[in-house]
């Protein structure tokens, strides 16, 4: 005749085999949501990509340059224009 603790021991074995396996099926199903949310999440933002945002890098400064040459020039102008 198994004792209440033979029972309580023969339970705790199953579940210790059982529960390894709810806790990877938890943390995969966590794991899942949390990607489907994050994914969700970012298809609404207005993002681009890292080739865009590179080429409007190169645009930007081209036209930084373009705008500094012309103030140069604008004040070389003002300075002949003054004397």
């Amino acid at each position: 005749m198994k004792t209440p603790q033979d029972f309580f021991s023969q339970l705790q074995g199953q579940f210790g085999s059982v529960l390894p396996d709810m806790a990877k099926a938890a943390r995969d199903d966590v794991e899942h949501h949390a990607r489907a949310t994050a994914m969700s999440v970012l298809s609404r933002l207005d993002l681009v990509t890292r080739e865009e945002f590179d080429a409007q890098q190169a645009v930007l400064l081209r036209t930084r340059e373009k705008v500094e040459a012309l103030e140069k020039r604008v004040a070389e102008l003002e300075q002949q224009q003054s004397q």
